[in-house]
Parts: structure tokens; sequence; C-alpha cells
């Protein structure tokens, strides 16, 4: 979360935040773009403290082309997130590298381009974001006159920001900036009619479109063509007034020629029999088009548009390329209602959302987003898939129901009548995957709302892909719980308290696989001496887990009948040859006796523990030991014993907190003993969150940790 900037203390705020005089944003953001040269931009701002950027002007481009990225997370996987999060510039010099870097975007913007994201900030506060982007042609690098142009002028951005905060003065989405004006130059060259004259002499059809594809000029010969008078053509998408154009596949190619800035072409049949060629000559004020008949094609006939096609849709191509993108990476339940409530419900329309599973029955709410009232969604759970309500009947009919006013809703669903939630429209979507129910989707919508069978299929296309992730999330979170409730039944819940011996423990899974490894630890009160152990079993997966029970249980078995450090260690190994286990492990065994300040240690393959004297200084324990446990079930395991005096701090630890790529293993344990030597005379739960704090904060561990503290008291 970034900082928010304190307010003056006396300085009460506006009532009504007036808003800025000018368009501040679509002039700092086309004044960028012609210090670079760039062809296209956007400005975000983060609205209050909510976690996402929104777009708020978008200049040299159509919105439409970055409909999927209007409003995202601060979290997301795109530059301009990136850019914000970590107040950096971000860049991106090509196709290749937005495949590799941002796969996401790259499926829906498969262009030769290149992209600079930067963060609009002042020392104290992230205001938004801005990106600009050019050609293929530019270099793969940014220079660096353009990345000092970009800096400072985002720099002076995120100032006239603050300061228009500060005089609570609102900025504004603005309009967007496509119209450039006339072309210099032209006009003292060639004159207009005669211009027009020359081209209505052409043999083949020449148009020029705008930056949202509307025709803006159109000969004769194209007019013939396109089979569509000039007086229909001109003021409309070129694909809006001719209909066999309407194809996603030939409005791509503009798309094409647009952002990348070369010129691009496609071959189309004008029904019944005529192939024409186009070839799209792109600028950063609009496209020429030519168009000639082609010769022989062999290409077979691409889908043409179904009677009453619109022709705009609910959800573009690149939005439904993101969405199920987007929906291929969630991994949770709770990731999948986030996507649909920031990318999904937002791209539809939508105001709210509920997600609502099945099981055993019943209705289960599994999330919702966008209700002032929680309880009206929530008053669900649990409700049988018997009941009146068209939740229950969408999951066990597995029909969607659209309900255009609630007087629609009410007349069908009286029961309703009762509650309402505050919406006007709903769209029940039951989610199918795999022929089975796993629940279904609730869209909620402010107003009143016509459900056209062209917005119907697409919801319900929608809902087959947010089935596929749900089911697949659902399954995620039931291992997830299992191999956490298995992690916590094999460790202790907690440590028994001994006389003259202060322990704690933590225990860190790794990010990957199922979140469940082999590491474990032990204190164990077997009079009159108490023992420890500490160990880790190869692997991360449930056969880990289940052998590093067997292991801890018999260690504590040997220590209770009282075997010497040395012997447990032998027995333990042992064991593990009779068990027939593939696995491996390492230990490290040690018989406590605080009276004496002695400690008696047996390891098998163990990393050193640390052992920190009162007076700060920090010996790393390189114990004499044998073998990993499992390799020769002979192996003997020699013992030594150590001072351990009252004020002494001994850490037992596994190696996922010393094993990172790249960093020596001894400088490892060097860092590891200089952290311990500076905490250790914090109380020793402190200390623990001190060796360890790194490794929780990580977003991902590629190995498990565990650490197990001792410190002997005066008696």
């Amino acid at each position: 979360m970034v900082a928010v900037p304190e307010q003056t203390s006396g300085q009460a705020p506006a009532a009504v935040e007036a808003p800025v005089g000018r368009p501040l944003l679509s002039l700092a953001l086309t004044q960028m773009m012609d210090a670079v040269g760039a062809h296209s931009g956007a400005v975000y701002l983060r609205p209050g403290e909510e976690p996402v950027l929104e777009m708020a002007v978008m200049a040299g481009l159509p919105r439409s082309f970055a409909a999927p990225w209007e409003r995202v997370g601060l979290s997301a996987p795109i530059p301009v997130a990136e850019a914000a999060r970590e107040r950096r510039l971000v860049w991106v010099g090509g196709q290749e590298e937005m495949a590799r870097r941002y796969p996401r975007i790259a499926v829906v913007l498969p262009y030769p381009f290149a992209l600079a994201a930067l963060p609009v900030a002042t020392a104290s506060r992230v205001y938004g974001a801005v990106f600009l982007t050019w050609p293929g042609s530019h270099p793969p690098e940014l220079s660096d006159r353009e990345r000092r142009e970009l800096t400072s002028a985002c720099e002076r951005l995120g100032l006239r920001l603050e300061r228009a905060a500060a005089h609570h003065r609102a900025v504004l989405a603005e309009a967007d900036v496509l119209d450039v004006g006339p072309l210099g130059g032209v006009s003292d060259t060639l004159g207009s009619l005669e211009a027009a004259r020359m081209v209505a002499r052409l043999p083949y059809g020449m148009c020029a479109l705008d930056l949202s594809g509307r025709v803006g000029f159109a000969n004769a010969a194209a007019s013939e063509m396109l089979g569509v008078p000039v007086r229909g053509l001109l003021g409309s998408q070129l694909w809006a007034s001719v209909p066999w154009l309407n194809d996603p596949v030939y409005e791509e190619r503009y798309r094409a020629a647009l952002i990348s800035q070369e010129a691009t072409s496609f071959v189309a049949l004008r029904p019944p029999s005529d192939w024409l060629s186009f070839r799209l000559y792109p600028s950063t004020t609009g496209i020429s088009v030519r168009i000639s008949r082609a010769r022989a094609v062999s290409e077979m006939r691409p889908a043409g548009p179904r009677p009453g096609d619109a022709p705009t849709r609910l959800v573009s191509m690149s939005q439904a390329l993101s969405m199920a993108g987007a929906l291929t990476e969630t991994v949770s339940v709770h990731d999948v209602v986030a996507l649909i409530a920031d990318e999904i419900a937002p791209a539809v329309g939508s105001q709210a959302l509920a997600l609502l599973g099945a099981g055993a029955g019943r209705l289960h709410v599994l999330g919702h987003h966008g209700y002032a009232d929680p309880h009206v969604v929530e008053r669900f759970d649990g409700m049988p898939l018997t009941a009146p309500v068209p939740g229950a009947h969408a999951v066990a009919h597995g029909v969607p129901a659209f309900f255009e006013s609630r007087e629609h809703l009410e007349r069908l669903y009286p029961a309703r009548h009762a509650s309402p939630d505050g919406f006007a429209a709903w769209a029940y979507l039951p989610l199918i995957a795999s022929g089975r129910p796993v629940g279904a989707c609730v869209l909620a919508y402010a107003e009143p709302r016509r459900f056209s069978t062209h917005e119907r299929a697409v919801l319900a296309s929608l809902a087959g892909l947010i089935a596929q992730a749900l089911d697949r999330a659902l399954l995620y979170d039931v291992k997830h719980q299992l191999a956490h409730g298995l992690q916590a039944a094999l460790l202790p819940p907690s440590l028994p308290s001994l006389a003259g011996l202060e322990a704690t423990a933590r225990y860190l899974p790794a990010t990957r696989g199922m979140e469940i490894g082999g590491d474990f630890y032990d204190l164990v009160p077997s009079p009159p001496l108490a023992a420890a152990v500490i160990g880790d079993v190869q692997g991360h997966n449930v056969t880990a887990a289940g052998l590093m029970g067997q292991i801890r249980t018999a260690v504590r078995a040997y220590t209770t009948v009282g075997q010497e450090p040395g012997e447990v260690m032998r027995s333990t190994n042992r064991l593990l040859s009779d068990l027939g286990s593939e696995l491996l492990a390492s230990c490290l065994y040690l018989r406590l006796d605080p009276a004496r300040g002695r400690a008696v240690m047996a390891r098998a393959g163990h990393p050193p523990p640390l052992l920190r004297r009162p007076d700060g200084r920090v010996r790393v324990l390189d114990l004499a030991g044998g073998p990993l446990l499992g390799i020769d079930d002979s192996a003997t395991y020699p013992t030594t014993e150590v001072e351990l005096r009252a004020g002494c701090v001994l850490a037992l630890y596994t190696d996922g907190l010393i094993e990172t790529p790249g960093v020596d293993i001894e400088d490892a344990v060097a860092e590891l003993g200089r952290r311990l030597g500076a905490a250790g005379d914090r109380p020793l739960e402190g200390v623990a969150d001190e060796l360890v704090g790194h490794y929780a904060a990580a977003e991902e561990r590629i190995d498990d940790v565990a650490l197990l503290l001792l410190r002997p008291r005066e008696a």
C-alpha cells in the first residue's frame, strides 16, 4: 500500500472536490508522446486507496485495443501495474520479450511493438502510471534521452497531481485523444479537389480510416468493389457497413497495422464468389486501405457473420483471449472470484457478482463482490438445491436464467420480494465442468437490462470458462487443506515447557507443489534428560510428510526407552532402511543437560547448528557425523559433547533456511550466524522471527524451512 500524505493540522477537507480546469492528463500524455516519438499511450490513476489502476485517458489508438486492461489490480502481471508497484520504469523491447515476460498481453496483442511503463508518483504517494508504445521498428533499448524525457515528464505530472490533491481539485477521466487535425504539407502540394479527382481515377479502391476504423473517404472504385454506396460507408466502421467484413479475423488485421505501424494485408470473399485483396498502410493518424481484385485464391472461406449479428460485440476477441488466459492462471477459489470481479464483471457491465458452489445437495457461497450488504448473498449458503430460488434452479437444472427487471424476477420467484439486494437485473449462469454442475455465477446489474441473444451467448461462453477454472480451484483448495491438515498433525502443536530451558520453533512450507514437506522438529521431555531433534526428508509431497511422521515417532520412541544419541540415530537409520523407502533424510539429535550446561549431539548429514554465546559471539558447531539416514543400514553415528551454558542460544535449522540459488552455502551459514549474533539478546520469539523473517515474507520458497531455538536458563 502506498503512503498517503498526512493532512495538515487544521486544514479541513473540501466538502466537494472541484475538477481540474484543463485537460491535464491529455496534455501531459501527448507531450510525452511527442518528446519520444511514441505512437500511443495511456495514463492510469489510482482511485483513492483501492489497490487498482483505472485508465483515465488514452491517446493514439482506440480504447477498445486496451479494453482488457482498462482497470487493473496493482498486483497484476502487466507492465503498467509493475511500474506503479515497484516505482520504476519498465521497458519491453519487442514481441519476443513481451511473450516471455508478459504472456497474457502477448496472447491478446501478438504484434511487433515496444512498450515503456512508468510510475506517476511523488516521494509520498503513487498517483498512477503511464504507458507508451512504439512500432516494432524502435531499437530494442530505450535511449538515455528517452529515459530522461519520460522520467522527468512523469515526475512533473506527479507533482501536478499532488498539488491538485492539496487543493482538493479532482482529476477526472478525460476524452481520449484520437483527432490530430489536418495533415501538414498536403494542402501545399496538392489541392483537395485535385486530390479527390486523382484518387477517383484510380482503377482500384481507396479508403481512408481514422484511428477508430471509421471511413473518412472512399472512392467510387471502393464503393463498387464493396457493394455499398459511398454515403453508406462514410462515418461508419468498415466492418460495420460491409456485412461480409464483420469478422474478427479482418478486424485483427486492422489492429495489427495500427499497433505495429507496419503494412498488413488480407484476402476476403465478397459473396458469392469474388475474392478481394485489402492492403492496409498505417500511420499515427489513421489507415489508408487499397482494395483490389485478388487473383486465384486457394484459402478456405472464413466463417462469415450470421444473420442478425450486431456490428459491435459485448466482449471483443482481445478481451475474451485475455479473460481465458487469466482464468488459466487462477489457482484458488479466491483467485477466481477476484478475477471475475476485476475483469469479467466490468467487461459485461455488471456491478456485482456472487459465485455459488454446489455440494451435498446444497448451495455454498464461495465469494461475492459489489453488494453493500453481504448478508443478502450469504443467506443462500447451505440452502437446498430444491429451494425456490433462481441460484438453486440454475445449478440443479443447468439452464441459465436472465431477469431483465426486478418485476420479472419477483414474478417468477415471489420469495425474492421480501429480500431485495438493491439491483435491477440479473444473469444466473450455471457452471458446468466435465458434464457436471459445480456451481453458478450470478451477475447483478444496477439498471434494468435487455439481454440480447448475442449477449446471452457471450455470457454462456464466459460461464464455461469460469466453470473450468472453478473446478480446478475447488480441487486445489481441497488438496491444500488436506496438505496443511496433514502437516499440522505431523508436527508438534506446541513445544513442552522444560525446567531450565526456553524453546521456540518455526515452520514455513515451500510455496511450490502442495506446500507440504518433510522438514520436522521435536522436543522430547524424557526424564531425567530432555532431547531435541530436527530433520529433513527429501521431497515436498504427501510421501515425504508421511515418512517424516514415521521418523519423528521413531525418534520419540527410541528416546523414551533410554537409548543414547548415537544409538537413536542408528536405530532410526535401520528403520528407514527396513521401510524400503527411496527417500533419504538428514537429522540432528541432541540430549540436553541444562543443569550441567552440556549437550551431546549426533548428526546424520544435517547442516551444522549455530551456538551463540552470552557475549554475542557465534560459533558454527561442525560436529562429527555419519551419512544421511537410509543410505547404509550399518552406518554408525559418532557423538560430540558441547558446552551449552545459561544465556547461550542454540539454533537448529534445515537447509531451506540457508540454501539460496547463486549463494555459496558457507556464506549463507555465516550470514545466518551474523543475524543470530545481532538478535540473540532479544526474547527467543523475537530471535526466531528475525531469523525466518526474510523467508516468511518471500512470495516464493523453493524449499520448506524448519527452525528450533534453545536457550538454557539459570536454575
